[in-house]
Parts: C-alpha cells; sequence; structure tokens
C-alpha cells in the first residue's frame, strides 16, 4: 500500500475516533425550570370571578377586547398590530435572534478554511563567465488549503447552541408580551378617550342649565327682587363648572396623541375616533372558565423569564470547559508545479490533532463559572418575582373589576337621587318654598354625581382591561409575513443577503424542554 494511502487510512481512522469522543461529555448543569412552591396550590376564588362549574362558552382570550363590541375598536387594534414601531422592532429582534443562532450553529463545523494558491513567471539570464550564456523563462503554480477544525470534546459548543435557542425562543416570547402590552394599552386609551368625550359632554350640559339658573337670578337682581349674593353664587358655580371643560380637553388630546403613537401616526386627528361615541359598555359580570395558576402559564413574560434562565444555564456549561484543552483536527494539501519540464511537480497532505491547554489562568476560568452561575440565580430569582407580580396583578384586577362594578349600581342611583333632588329644588323655589342656595347646591350635586359615575364606569372598563392584561391574553402567534412588513422585508433582502431567515416560519411551539434543540429542527 502506498505511504500516502496508509497516511490517509490513519487519519481518517483518527477522524472516525474523535468525532465518535466528541458526543461522549457535556459540561456543565442540565436545565431545569425554575419552580414556585406555592404555584401549583394557588386557586383563589378572584371574588367570585372563577366558576369552573358553569356550561358558559370560554371567551378566546386572545381577541378579548371582541366582547365590547366595537367596530372602531376593533379596527384601531388591527391598525396597531400591523403599524406599531415597537411591535416591528420586536420582530426584528426575532430575525437578529434567529441569524445569531446560525452564527453559533456554525461552531459544530469547520472553523478554518484558508485557500492559496500562487502563479509566478521568472526569467534568468547568464552571461559571460566559462559557462554557455543562457536564458531561461518559466512560471511557477502553488495551490493549496490549511482546514482546522475543534471538535466539541467538552459540549462547550453544544451548550454555545442551547443557550442561542433559548435566546431565539426569549424573543419570541417578548415579541408576545409586546402584542399584550400594547393591545392592553390601547383598548385602556380608547375607553378613556371615549370617557373624556362624554364628561365633557356632561360638563357642557350641566353647565348650559348653570347659566340658564345665572341668567334667571341676574334678571331678578336686576330686578331689585333679590340680593346680589344669590347671583354672584349662581356666576361661581356656573363658571366653576365650566372651567372643568378645558382640563378635560387638555386630557382628550393628550389621550389622542397617545393612541397616534401606538398607530405610528404624527399627533393629529384620528379619523377612526370621529364616529359618535354612544354609551360605555355595560359589562355583565366576569366568570373565568379557568383557574388563574394555568392562565398565568401561558403569560408570555413568564415564559420569557423562564427562557432567560435556560440561556444563563448553558453559559456555566461554556464557562467549566475552559478547564480543558482545546482539541483541534489541523490539516493541510498542497500542490506546485513549474513549466520547466527539468522541475518536478510536488505535492503535500498533512492531518493531525491540535491541542491548546491554559493551564495558567490563576482562577480566571473557577471565577467565571462563579460569574455564570450568580448570574443564573439572580435570574431564577427574577423569575420567582415576575410570578409573584403578575399573581399580585391578577388578584388587584380582579377586585378592582368587583367593587367598580358595585359602586355602578350604587353611584346609578345616587344620579337618579340627585336629579329628582334639582327637580323638587326647582320646584320649591318656584312656589316660593325655599331659596336658591337649594336650587345652586342640587345642581352641583347633579354635576358631581353624574360626572362621578361616569369616571367609575371608565374605571370598571380598565379594571376589565387590566384582568385580561394580567391573565396574558391578547396574543397569538405570528407568521413570518406578519412579523415584519412586506415592505420591510424588500428592503433588507435588497441591503444584505437573508436567505431563509426571512422566509422560514417560526416554531410555534416554546417548551421550554426544547431548549436545548436548535430552532431548525423545530
Amino acid at each position: 500500500m502506498p505511504a500516502t494511502a496508509l497516511c490517509f487510512r490513519k487519519s481518517l481512522i483518527f477522524i472516525c475516533f474523535t468525532l465518535g469522543l466528541t458526543a461522549c461529555t457535556t459540561l456543565g448543569p442540565e436545565y431545569k425550570e425554575p419552580k414556585v412552591e406555592w404555584f401549583e396550590n394557588w386557586q383563589p376564588d378572584l371574588y367570585g370571578q372563577v366558576d369552573n362549574t358553569s356550561m358558559q362558552t370560554e371567551f378566546d382570550l386572545r381577541f378579548w377586547w371582541q366582547m365590547f363590541d366595537d367596530a372602531a375598536l376593533n379596527n384601531l387594534i388591527e391598525i396597531s398590530q400591523k403599524k406599531n414601531i415597537n411591535l416591528r422592532i420586536a420582530g426584528l429582534r426575532i430575525l437578529e435572534s434567529r441569524a445569531q443562532l446560525s452564527i453559533v450553529d456554525s461552531s459544530l463545523y469547520p472553523q478554518v478554511l484558508q485557500i492559496n494558491g500562487s502563479a509566478l513567471a521568472t526569467d534568468t539570464q547568464r552571461r559571460g563567465g566559462a559557462l554557455p550564456s543562457d536564458d531561461n523563462n518559466f512560471t511557477s503554480y502553488q495551490a493549496g488549503f490549511n482546514l482546522g477544525w475543534e471538535l466539541d470534546f467538552w459540549g462547550k459548543f453544544q451548550r454555545g447552541i442551547e443557550s442561542a435557542n433559548a435566546a431565539f425562543f426569549n424573543s419570541v416570547a417578548n415579541q408576545q408580551n409586546i402584542q399584550v402590552l400594547l393591545n392592553s394599552q390601547l383598548v385602556s386609551l380608547y375607553y378613556s378617550y371615549r370617557t373624556t368625550e362624554q364628561r365633557i359632554d356632561i360638563a357642557r350640559k350641566n353647565a348650559e342649565i348653570q347659566e340658564r339658573s345665572y341668567k334667571i337670578t341676574e334678571n331678578i337682581y336686576l330686578a331689585g327682587q333679590d340680593s346680589e349674593l344669590d347671583l354672584q353664587q349662581a356666576k361661581s358655580q356656573y363658571l366653576a363648572t365650566l372651567s372643568t371643560i378645558p382640563k378635560l380637553q387638555i386630557s382628550l388630546t393628550k389621550t389622542r396623541n397617545a393612541l397616534a403613537t401606538l398607530l405610528a401616526r404624527p399627533p393629529g386627528v384620528i379619523s377612526e375616533l370621529k364616529t359618535q361615541p354612544g354609551k360605555l359598555p355595560s359589562m355583565n359580570t366576569l366568570l373565568l372558565t379557568d383557574i388563574p395558576a394555568k392562565l398565568l402559564t401561558r403569560r408570555p413574560d413568564i415564559r420569557s423569564a423562564a427562557w432567560q434562565v435556560a440561556a444563563q444555564s448553558a453559559q456555566i456549561g461554556l464557562a467549566e470547559a475552559d478547564y480543558y484543552p482545546s482539541i483541534s483536527l489541523l490539516g493541510s494539501i498542497g500542490w506546485s508545479s513549474t513549466s520547466d519540464s527539468d522541475s518536478p511537480n510536488n505535492s503535500s497532505f498533512s492531518i493531525g490533532p491540535g491541542l491548546t491547554w491554559n493551564l495558567f489562568n490563576f482562577g480566571r476560568i473557577e471565577n467565571n463559572i462563579r460569574v455564570q452561575d450568580a448570574r443564573l440565580q439572580q435570574l431564577i430569582e427574577q423569575y420567582q418575582d415576575t410570578v409573584l407580580s403578575a399573581a399580585r396583578e391578577v388578584d388587584d384586577a380582579a377586585i378592582s373589576v368587583v367593587k367598580t362594578n358595585e359602586q355602578i349600581n350604587i353611584l346609578t342611583q345616587s344620579v337618579k337621587a340627585s336629579e329628582r333632588a334639582l327637580v323638587l329644588a326647582n320646584t320649591r323655589f318656584r312656589e316660593g318654598y325655599s331659596d336658591f342656595q337649594r336650587v345652586l347646591d342640587a345642581q352641583r350635586a347633579v354635576f358631581t354625581q353624574t360626572d362621578q359615575a361616569l369616571a367609575n364606569r371608565g374605571s370598571h372598563i380598565n379594571a376589565i382591561i387590566d384582568l385580561y392584561k394580567s391573565l396574558g391574553g391578547g396574543w397569538s402567534e405570528t407568521s413570518i409575513e406578519q412579523l415584519i412588513p412586506s415592505t420591510t422585508r424588500k428592503t433588507m433582502e435588497q441591503r444584505s443577503d437573508w436567505g431563509e431567515l426571512l422566509k422560514a416560519e417560526l416554531p410555534l411551539s416554546l417548551n421550554h424542554s426544547s431548549a436545548g434543540t436548535s430552532q431548525h429542527e423545530q
């Protein structure tokens, strides 16, 4: 057997042997999702909001705002999901993490491939001396490449892929969490706008009533039939009511501008809000068909916190791998020749292992492991805090829903009573049984109670919004086409070669057990 073939055969056997060893060891801890001790047994009744025995139709949490049955609101939600800048940035971060994962995936393959080649023309001349003159022209050629491949003996690259894969899923969960926040914020701003519109309308109507009373007292005073006190009191109350309108208009404009920002529009008129506002929706008692503990596990921010733990857990294995030698497979193939027929052609082939071992690290590796472990524990504690905060948000929102609903009934009766009192006060004043101060007091009570009842109805709607947000409602899986607008994708494709990364669908399952698997395999 020729020496070259024998060498190649031995090298091939060595390669197969070393590749087999690479799967033997993976350093670092295996990821375990943090456990919240109290979470499994946390099943509060949420003040009557949970009803597991009813046969009611379960409302889709992904589109909870549709319960308000408001076409203008649904239209604004649809626009924001296409135009919102924060949502676009979150989509781009998914693409960034997907590209980053592809970079880490490449570490499993040869890391160095150097190709070289050259051609050199040579002209030699010899004149004089004992030997005859000579003139030689020839060209020399050289070609070859060098290959370097660090083998993953200790699972360092595998842990890197595990960490990058968890970071990718974390970016997907973050995008879904932004959907939750965006939709809840838009619905809250929308009904805040509608509430403020109606409060302005109530203030104007009451100002008109009080203005008429003011004009009546003015005429009576000018006729010399009453004191100036009634006139000034009527005027003061009318102007006080009138002064509340500019403040409400400021709030209305600021709310509209906040809505415009969510829609990626400059401040100004929002045509979708020009529809004639009706009464705020009256909500029946909410009955959830699932226990909060199960609903909370689907909250994107909780899943995001768990993915962060998974990504950091793999970093410990990466740090531990620095204790051990880096074993590489090095090889080179070369060939050279010349056009001179008297010169031979040469070829070369070499392959073999290379070893790099950082023996003198003076505690750097050990302390780096400690750093990564401390960071992991921080994220575990952060996960615990995220779950705890989520449970608090649910409970806070639930009690607000119940108690604001109770206030609706009380304030409705209060408004009716104040309106009846105003009728009686006017009657008694006209008949001379009471002074005008009773009328002013009754007018003030009507305005105060009506405004308070409307504000409370808006608070009730906001409590419902907070409840669905706290349960993680308002997100859905997004296709790659919806993630980034088509115009943006075309711009990016023209600027850089994205290959299939702008086309391949996102994984639908975000199970944490897949943290060690590349997203390309999902």
